[in-house]
């Protein structure tokens, strides 16, 4: 039912005739809903088999062929001048070989940039490099007697690794050779530790 607010200016009669008319008017309060029954339309009736009608004979088209095909062009072709025969190019001029390199006089070698160490630091860094690979060389070799899984063999290569880098950078760059053969023992002191 629908709630009717009552005004104060709304008298109760007028407000509860509406109410009773919308009651009233509503068409679905009072009616039942009768189903519809579906009626199919009636069949087709069956085609009749029998011979198809016959067609009746289509009538003779004329064609204009001169449509089609375009009278003949003159076969005459008009003489026309032969071409210019095209200049012949100049020859480049003749160009001498290549001068030879100008040799300046000997030159001294290029200084390598790097770090200049006094003979005394020289001598602690390489006895510091040549302990550190000393022990990653014993370490390696007790390692390679034990057992490892997956994990312990790749450290294991990352330990020869740098113990490579460390040999090939003594001559070069002392500072780093150590750094790495550092890295190394410390690596191999690890995995020791975890046996």
């Amino acid at each position: 039912m629908a709630r009717i607010a009552l005004h104060k200016g709304l008298p109760r009669a007028a407000a509860l005739f509406c109410a009773g008319s919308l009651l009233l008017c509503s068409g679905c309060w009072f009616q039942k809903a009768r189903p519809v029954a579906f009626t199919p339309p009636p069949p087709h009736p069956p085609a009749k088999k029998g011979p198809p009608p016959e067609l009746p004979v289509p009538p003779l088209l004329t064609i204009d062929l001169s449509v089609l095909f375009p009278p003949e062009l003159p076969s005459a072709v008009p003489d026309l001048p032969e071409p210019p025969k095209p200049q012949p190019r100049p020859r480049p001029p003749v160009v001498a070989g290549p001068k030879p390199p100008l040799t300046l006089p000997d030159q001294p070698p290029t200084p390598k940039i790097g770090q200049i160490f006094t003979a005394e630091q020289t001598r602690e860094y390489t006895k510091e490099l040549d302990e550190s690979l000393d022990r990653v060389r014993k370490r390696l070799a007790t390692l390679g007697a034990r057992r490892l899984n997956a994990d312990e063999m790749i450290t294991m290569e990352r330990i020869r690794t740098f113990q490579k880098q460390a040999e090939q950078a003594r001559q070069e760059d002392l500072v780093t050779a150590v750094s790495l053969a550092k890295r190394a023992d410390q690596l191999a002191q690890d995995l020791l530790g975890h046996q």
